[in-house]
């Protein structure tokens, strides 16, 4: 009965793909696909594309920016500098504690009783004085020490006692590199 049925099917499939011809070409391809070649053919430019990519791009980070900057009044927190932050990001600069003071890090009103607790910082260190790569070590550390950070947060919670943030931190980074 199988060998049957795969007599039967594996021709009629074989012709209908055959047939199908264009029909497979076009697939995907029409007024509303996003991937179109003729984008460039109606008189625009490489660079009037790479300028057209660059104000959606600003576009864009600006929409999260407005967006974060909403986000944290209605938390109660400070403004965010919407303009300086766009011409920083677009940039290409690595956030910094001083960057409207949210690097993407809590503050310590976020923590509950606005102290920050033991060992917590409200944003990230600077860069430390002889480190050999500033802004990526320092963004990856800053990361590990929030990890951290919200680890304490749930060991407090449980109940358990908090670990000490710079030492877990030097632990993590060596275990992670």
């Amino acid at each position: 009965m199988l060998l049957l049925t795969v007599v039967v099917v594996v021709p009629i499939a074989a012709v209908a793909f055959a047939r199908s011809g264009k029909g497979l070409e076009e697939l995907g391809k029409g007024q509303f696909s996003i991937d179109r070649d003729d984008d460039l053919g109606s008189g625009m430019t490489a660079s009037d594309a790479a300028s057209a990519a660059d104000r959606d791009r600003a576009d864009e980070v600006r929409q999260m920016l407005e967006a974060a900057d909403f986000r944290s009044q209605a938390r109660g927190e400070g403004r965010i500098d919407v303009e300086r932050e766009i011409e920083r990001l677009l940039a290409g600069e690595e956030p910094t504690a001083t960057s409207s003071g949210r690097a993407g890090a809590r503050s310590g009103s976020e923590a509950g009783d606005g102290s920050g607790g033991p060992g917590r910082t409200g944003g990230q260190d600077p860069p430390e004085v002889g480190d050999p790569h500033p802004t990526m070590e320092t963004g990856v550390r800053a990361e590990v020490r929030q990890l951290v950070i919200a680890n304490n947060e749930r060991r407090e919670r449980r109940g358990e006692a908090p670990l000490d943030v710079e030492t877990e931190v030097e632990r993590r980074m060596k275990e992670w590199g």
